[in-house]
């Protein structure tokens, strides 16, 4: 079946359409806004789909309008915002690495914000803002301190990820010795937030990420043209003329921030950034990084799994981060499995 078709502008410049990956980008985006939907209907007072659309247009009565955008609406943005992070974070990651298990959650940047907040909670009792602006500066110090480890001459892949890996286990290890200097108020708090939840997420969660997506997502499709040359190997990227450092750091640069406010924002929420992208991949059976794809697969794996934690087991009971880590768990050990049949690890 012919998935490629030769598109001519008004211009004269052709570009060629990905039929396939454009459907499957299409049919996600529907799946996102309509979980999006069925989610902002959920709780403790349903709101039937049909009135919840009322209410999103301006139409609906107070009381609606009160529980869907004061209440409910701004989390299920946070989702939808922290989801496509995190899957574009996680695509960039493993195609800059070339090896599907070059996510942030192997290579420990969710770690790393997490030392960040629990810095702030055990040694400060930081309020809210800080502990966001401490996960954000712990993401941020954890992927400078990767990238510089792992350079020689250049970032090689499974080196990228074999210093990532024993990063994770070093910033673990200092998660857990926070955890026992605290006392059991800030030891509480501290493990709510580990989990990963969308719990309680308002308006001032939504508005930096759209900002800072709004920002880092055109500039990283921008160079998806180079990200795909690169994974060709650097000589062969260096002869087409890419500036492969540059355009390696700017990219991993992007990823470490998108996937540290994604954290900051929502926690720790595991595998959705490994997992999202190789689902994109296959789904659209295309090589190269498949970033657009990989980051509507984000977004709609985190609003569904939010969905599936209500719906289990009673509103809020349940935080997304441990759906999210129970499949994506099963899916990594298969992935693993996969690997190492085929000769790679």
């Amino acid at each position: 079946m012919k998935t490629n078709r030769a598109v001519r502008t008004p211009g004269g410049l052709s570009v060629r359409l990905d039929v396939r990956a454009l459907t499957v980008v299409v049919l996600l985006l529907v799946t996102a806004l309509t979980a999006s939907v069925v989610l902002i209907g959920t709780g403790d007072f349903p709101i039937p789909a049909a009135d919840v659309l009322r209410t999103l247009v301006g139409e609906g009565d107070a009381g609606q309008e009160f529980i869907v955008t004061e209440l409910r609406l701004p989390r299920v943005l946070v989702g939808l915002l922290v989801g496509a992070s995190l899957g574009l974070g996680g695509a960039l990651f493993q195609s800059i690495s070339r090896n599907p298990l070059g996510s942030p959650d192997v290579l420990g940047l969710g770690q790393g914000a997490t030392a960040g907040a629990l810095t702030m909670i055990v040694l400060f009792s930081g309020t809210a803002n800080q502990v966001t602006l401490g996960a954000l500066v712990g993401g941020l110090v954890t992927g400078f301190a990767i990238y510089a480890l792992a350079w020689k001459r250049g970032v090689h892949g499974y080196r990228l990820v074999l210093v990532g890996i024993g990063v994770s286990a070093i910033v673990t290890a200092v998660n857990g010795y926070l955890l026992t200097k605290s006392d059991i108020v800030d030891a509480a708090r501290a493990v709510v937030w580990m989990t990963g939840s969308l719990d309680g997420r308002d308006w001032d969660q939504v508005w930096p990420l759209l900002a800072l997506c709004a920002v880092l997502v055109p500039l990283v499709l921008a160079n998806s043209r180079e990200l795909r040359m690169m994974e060709m190997g650097d000589d062969v990227s260096y002869a087409l003329g890419v500036r492969v450092e540059r355009v390696r750091l700017l990219l991993m640069l992007s990823a470490v921030l998108l996937t540290a406010s994604a954290t900051a924002a929502a926690g720790p929420v595991g595998f959705v950034a490994l997992t999202a992208p190789q689902l994109a991949r296959r789904l659209t059976r295309s090589p190269g990084p498949n970033l657009t794809p990989a980051m509507v697969m984000g977004a709609t794996l985190l609003v569904t799994a939010d969905w599936v934690s209500q719906r289990a087991f009673g509103a809020d009971q349940l935080p997304v981060g441990v759906v999210t880590g129970v499949l994506g768990g099963g899916y990594l050990l298969w992935l693993l499995v996969t690997e190492r049949r085929a000769g790679r690890i």
